[in-house]
């Protein structure tokens, strides 16, 4: 045992303890600040040979990040990015399809993404039958076909070779060999049935109907034609619709040939997603509906042909002239019917389609770069890459955008910057089939995404015209759209040196403010469904379009068609490839600032300020019937008032934005979080009355058209068509139910922004 004795039993050592402790206590000071220097001269010394990350902040505040990411852009990128990505059709499920999604995903990383993977699913998808081709017929009495429909399209001059082509068909069709009398319905859109069935008495049950394209989704019209009792419908491109005024068909313009034929899926899916798990991400593990039971398959089938078929059909339709209205531009009388003329009496239309549905695997491709100081929030850019066959415009000029804004960012990635909050890239497959690798992945990440998401930005065609800018998205983003467009220069002829803002506001002015560039709804139909009327990210898509005043064709004239090709976009569209470029511009604008800027740039005095706006449109349209709102008690006096509660909860949230402080990271987050969780406090988890995964209470496709976006839907629905409902108690009880329901949703809304 070791015994430690107490100097106060031997002062002599207690004199020489002390000196040495003395001395120990001066060593042990020189060393300190021996130490303390060397310590101090290394950070010298290492501020000098490579900056701290303080200094690397301070000197990326000093550089314009979304300036450098701009300029870094180039026209001739995305020209090669479109020239490669079209080379060969890329239908999804096939192999070209796959072997793009690789070539993506090799392009990301050596851009320098932080992560690129691919995720698969296994979705019903739907194709021609490639020993029994779909088409249509004249029968005569006896059953014998004296008359047939195109099977494929003439393909362009330098296409002649391709194998792979798909033919014209609608995705999802049923099968079947439909025989009768015809009738045609115009673009088959509610009001049009409703047309036939209250001023003309015609009846389209057992018949077999045959619209135009154009004005509504080609499902809602399949849609519209089981529901008047149609057991086929006949689907084509009238001129009137599809080609311009003194422009050739294509090669020689971009008007549709005769023998063009617009492709596209007929589902009626109300944001389910995968036909056979909806809901549910198609996964392995994932219990599957029979493909005869899954969710939006059509009962009758469908078929499209071009206008020089459609034209020997409906020049033979007997029965009364349509209104002038209906009347599109082929040499025909557009008689409705039903059956044929005189002679051609004993004589039916009887369709072929054999189409096939099956589970086929599909690929998204996901890159991610993770944010430097909230990693665990993410804004997303996504499109799809699949096309019906070359996808000249649609999907693959927002197919080229989306690569060139990932380069742009693995650049600046490469010289040391990295965004605050995580940028997620994704390239969709499916889409063209109805949306189903974007939802797909959205209900896999379900969870993360409520709880992690700050917005979508979609990428899909970066044209559909070239005169103006298009944008449709929440009020959340308007201003940050507007903010980012002064910054952009203008790719429009007359409009040199000035920004892409001033010639989108000469061209397309709002129509409520003058002063404004017009911002329209979100409808459906492309990529930004499931992650804004499903789960409630603040959501926006941004493109070149048309003259909507008057260019009155649908679309682009060769949509869908063999004819969207390489040259088409080169030759017609966008011979520079400024446009596409700008478009490039605006939605990296968009990714950065929502990435980068410290307090996330969303506004809400511009939401509360459009509430009021469509609380007044709704309330319009419900005033049309004054004598049954004071019957049965209906009244706004709710909504408009929770409607004034979230402005001035806007206006709170608003002035405390503007009084943070930027050092306080607690301070920062809680607002960034009420920002976030803006646009997630409308919606509702038991979604709309019979559409369950449209869950947005103030936004929601329309239920007779998924392209057009509706505001205040439920009660939108409610009234449709009310003055003509059996019982109108019932019906107006329906109407004040969701009244309550989109008052109770604003002024929750308006809580969250509240000062916490």
């Amino acid at each position: 045992m070791i015994v430690w004795s107490s100097v106060e039993d031997n002062p002599s050592r207690a004199g020489g303890t002390m000196a040495r402790k003395k001395g120990i206590k001066r060593t042990c000071v020189v060393v300190v600040m021996s130490l303390a220097v060397l310590f101090l001269l290394g950070v010298f010394v290492g501020w000098l040979i490579r900056p701290s990350d303080h200094l690397q902040k301070v000197t990326l505040k000093v550089r314009d990040i979304r300036k450098e990411i701009i300029s870094e852009m180039k026209a001739e990128n995305i020209r090669t990015f479109l020239r490669d990505f079209t080379k060969i059709p890329h239908l999804s499920g096939t192999e070209q399809n796959l072997l793009l999604a690789t070539r993506i995903q090799t392009q990301w990383k050596d851009f320098g993404l932080d992560k690129v993977e691919l995720v698969h699913y296994d979705v019903l998808l739907s194709y021609p039958n490639e020993t029994s081709p779909n088409y249509i017929s004249i029968i005569d009495e006896d059953g014998t076909e004296i008359f047939n429909t195109s099977l494929s399209e003439p393909p362009p001059e330098g296409y002649e070779n391709f194998t792979d082509i798909v033919p014209p068909y609608n995705a999802f069709s049923a099968k079947g060999e439909p025989e009768g009398d015809v009738v045609y319905v115009n673009y088959a859109r509610t009001e049009d049935f409703f047309f036939l069935e209250r001023n003309m008495s015609i009846n389209c049950t057992g018949r077999i109907v045959i619209a135009r394209y154009g004005k509504i989704f080609r499902g809602n019209k399949v849609k519209n034609a089981i529901k008047a009792g149609a057991k086929g419908i006949i689907l084509y491109s009238d001129p009137a619709d599809y080609c311009a005024p003194g422009v050739k068909p294509y090669p020689d313009g971009w008007n549709l040939p005769g023998g063009g034929v617009q492709r596209g899926n007929v589902l009626n899916l109300n944001g389910a997603g995968d036909p056979l798990t909806p809901g549910y991400p198609a996964k392995e593990f994932m219990y599957r509906y029979k493909a005869d039971e899954g969710v939006g398959l059509p009962s009758i089938p469908v078929h499209p042909i071009g206008y020089h078929d459609a034209e020997e059909i409906l020049r033979l339709i007997a029965g009364p002239a349509s209104p002038a209205s209906w009347k599109g531009n082929l040499n025909v009388s557009y008689n409705i019917g039903p059956g044929f003329l005189g002679n051609f009496s004993n004589r039916q239309v009887r369709m072929h389609v054999y189409s096939n549905n099956e589970v086929t695997r599909i690929y998204d491709v996901i890159g991610t770069i993770r944010g430097a100081i909230e990693p665990d929030r993410y804004i997303i850019l996504g499109g799809h890459r699949d096309s019906w066959v070359f996808g000249g415009i649609d999907p693959t000029t927002g197919a080229a955008v989306l690569q060139e804004v990932a380069r742009s960012f693995g650049v600046q990635l490469k010289q040391g910057w990295r965004p605050r909050r995580t940028v997620i890239f994704a390239s969709w497959d499916a889409e063209e089939f109805g949306l189903l690798g974007s939802t797909e992945w959205a209900e896999e990440n379900a969870k993360i995404l409520q709880e992690r998401g700050v917005a979508y930005i979609n990428s899909d065609s970066s044209i559909e015209g070239n005169y103006t800018l298009r944008v449709d998205c929440t009020p959340l983003l308007y201003k940050l759209v507007y903010n980012v467009t002064k910054d952009i220069t203008s790719p429009d002829e007359g409009f040199e040196g000035k920004s892409l803002y001033e010639s989108w506001l000469q061209k397309d002015p709002s129509a409520q403010k003058q002063d404004l560039p017009r911002i329209n709804k979100l409808g459906s139909g492309s990529d930004f469904e499931a992650y804004f009327q499903r789960l409630g990210l603040a959501s926006g898509r941004a493109r070149y379009t048309k003259n909507q005043k008057t260019d009155k064709y649908s679309n682009y004239p060769v949509y869908h068609t063999v004819y969207e090709t390489f040259e088409l976009v080169e030759n017609f569209y966008d011979p520079s490839f400024k446009k596409q470029l700008s478009v490039a511009q605006v939605r990296g604008s968009l990714v950065y600032e929502l990435a980068d800027a410290a307090i996330i740039p969303f506004n809400v005095l511009d939401y509360g300020d459009e509430l009021k706006n469509y609380a007044d449109s709704i309330s319009n349209l419900a005033e049309k019937h004054p004598e049954q709102m004071e019957t049965y008690d209906v009244t706004f006096v709710h909504l408009y008032s929770a409607i004034e509660n979230f402005t001035k909860s806007a206006v709170g949230l608003d002035q405390r934005i503007n009084n943070v402080d930027l050092e306080n990271p607690l301070a920062v987050r809680i607002l960034n979080d009420q920002l976030m969780f803006a646009e997630r406090a409308f919606t509702d988890p038991l979604g709309l009355p019979g559409r369950p995964f449209y869950r947005h209470i103030i936004f929601a496709p329309s239920s007779h058209n998924k392209y057009a976006g509706e505001s205040f839907p439920g009660i939108y629905d409610a009234l449709f068509d009310i003055e003509n409902k059996e019982d109108q108690r019932a019906a107006w009880d329906d109407v004040k139910r969701q009244i309550a329901i989109a008052a109770f949703t604003v002024q929750a809304a308006a809580e969250t922004l509240q000062e916490v």
